[in-house]
């Protein structure tokens, strides 16, 4: 035992049970836990996990509904929306895409401009509009407009555009804009719509276009009564709003087999509300689509069944019959209308061979195995005479749809006899009209997009060996007999360099395809 001149302390076991003095092992009480550098390790996760979480708690707050501190006078990062910026943008849109979805007018950007400080919902507003501008079109911004995250460096147009879209859906949290709906939300869901479109992610897309419809439909925009008394600019703005929503769903809802949900209920704008902004183009594009109804969208997802080669034969003849010879529109109108006119046409199509309604002996074009060769040639005739920047605009959706048409002849090609080509001048066969339509695939958007790799592995994989090494080098198109036949900008850009180092998940055509590619093989013998 210690004498007792020394102070009695007792070991941890008999301090934890307080046996006070009778301890008789002489021991000071240890701090509990790890010791040593291991110790240190652990304090440091604990710091940091205490960080992260102060650093969660404040964004929730800053972002919740209702909140206080979400005030737009106090943006996430300085500077992220910049007047230099929206200003590019605002020019952009007026000068290129007004007359395709003339949805917003200058006045009214104005007005949004000069109350984004105190509005939450006008600053979510335009940064969904400058995060549109920035990824579906891909503008080009100035070098000062790339700013510091709070994690790496905003390098390019795209990343910032992702991060104006996440702002934008972040900060409209700070409102109620679900309960009490209003045209400005509708244009916020509609632009996010687009830029998840641009950005390949469908599920995210197609959730904010319902969206759009929906919060449409709660403020009644699709009710005559509704734009009865109204001011006569602000009920121009909605109805075209709506028919936008209109065309816009009915494309999505071919392009990936989704239900509709606004139909035609109201009139139509009128081509003369504007004359310095004429929107004829945009009326054709309605026209284009209206009659795609719910009965037509339920045999295209089979949720129906009563099919008719009557009326089947009756919309093709509707399509080519659709638009004038000679179109009253911009040249960015003019790409978009032609190039969904075509497609269109090869949608029907596939819904005919799904159907079993072709026949080789078939008076009726349409309704014949060769017409997507039809379709295709005068797709090609078309686009041969419009610039690259005024197909570059409309983004991924034009390329996915010259991608459909591609798709559908490659498939033709590799099941239906065809005759040689004539040699003569001025006369081009199936292959020319995929040799072209593939290199302008390769040339938009400099050949960035996920389809110039899925029609190389199509091609390599669907055609016979013959066939598909005619397509394997550039070669120049033959001209088409065409009113003021031109080629095409960029006409020299090569194309299919890397046939060989695409990915073997494309190998089956119906994987290289948004929709299920038609069962020829079903209808037509092989080769």
């Amino acid at each position: 035992m210690a004498s007792s001149s020394s102070t009695k302390r007792a070991c941890d076991a008999c301090h934890r049970r307080k046996a006070g003095l009778a301890c008789t092992y002489d021991a000071i009480p240890q701090k509990k836990g790890p010791k040593g550098s291991r110790a240190k390790v652990i304090s440091e996760l604990r710091r940091r996990e205490g960080q992260k979480q102060a650093e969660h708690r404040r964004q929730e707050s800053y972002f919740n509904y209702g909140s206080q501190t979400s005030s737009p006078s106090s943006p996430i990062w300085p500077g992220l929306l910049s007047q230099d910026l929206i200003d590019a943008c605002t020019d952009y849109y007026f000068k290129n895409m007004y007359p395709t979805m003339p949805i917003l007018c200058q006045n009214q950007l104005w007005r949004l401009v000069a109350e984004m400080d105190g509005s939450t919902e006008a600053y979510s507003l335009l940064c969904s509009f400058c995060a549109f501008m920035l990824i579906q079109p891909g503008i080009e911004t100035k070098a000062g407009h790339a700013i510091q995250a709070l994690e790496g460096s905003i390098s390019n147009n795209t990343s910032l555009g992702k991060t104006l879209l996440d702002v934008a859906l972040r900060r409209r949290k700070a409102y109620d804009y679900i309960e009490k709906p209003s045209v400005n939300a509708v244009i916020t869901s509609f632009f996010a719509f687009g830029c998840f479109f641009g950005l390949d992610k469908h599920n995210t897309a197609w959730f904010h276009l319902r969206e759009a419809t929906t919060l449409a439909q709660t403020i009644g925009m699709q009710d005559e009564k509704t734009y009865a008394g109204m001011d006569y600019e602000e009920s121009a703005r909605m109805r075209r709003l709506f028919w936008l929503l209109f065309v816009t769903e009915r494309a999505y809802a071919l392009q990936k087999h989704r239900p509709l949900t606004l139909h035609a209920t109201i009139k139509l704008p009128s081509a003369a509300e504007d004359p310095s902004r004429p929107i004829a183009g945009f009326l054709y594009m309605v026209n284009l689509y209206r009659p795609f109804d719910d009965n037509f969208i339920g045999l295209w997802n089979k949720s129906r069944t009563d099919c008719s080669t009557l009326s089947l034969a009756h919309l093709q003849k509707q399509l080519t019959q659709a638009l004038p010879a000679v179109l009253d529109c911009t040249h960015t109108q003019a790409a978009d209308l032609r190039t969904s006119q075509h497609w269109l046409r090869t949608i029907v199509w596939q819904l005919s061979i799904t159907n079993g309604f072709l026949s080789s002996t078939s008076p009726d074009s349409s309704m014949t195995f060769t017409y997507p060769i039809e379709v295709a040639k005068d797709l090609v005739a078309v686009t041969s005479q419009l610039s690259q920047r005024s197909m570059e605009v409309h983004g991924v959706g034009l390329i996915e749809k010259l991608f459909d048409v591609a798709c559908t002849l490659i498939d033709v090609m590799s099941c239906v006899p065809l005759e040689a080509p004539s040699t003569s001048f001025g006369v081009s066969g199936p292959t020319d009209y995929l040799n072209y339509l593939v290199h302008l695939i390769s040339t938009l958007r400099s050949g960035a997009s996920r389809y110039l790799e899925l029609i190389v592995a199509k091609i390599r994989d669907t055609l016979p060996p013959h066939m598909a090494a005619s397509i394997a080098q550039p070669q120049p198109l033959t001209p088409i007999k065409a009113e003021q036949p031109s080629t095409p900008e960029s006409s020299t850009t090569p194309f299919l360099q890397h046939a060989d180092s695409v990915s073997s998940e494309y190998h089956s055509s119906s994987a290289s395809s948004p929709y299920s590619t038609p069962p020829f093989k079903q209808w037509y013998p092989p080769l």
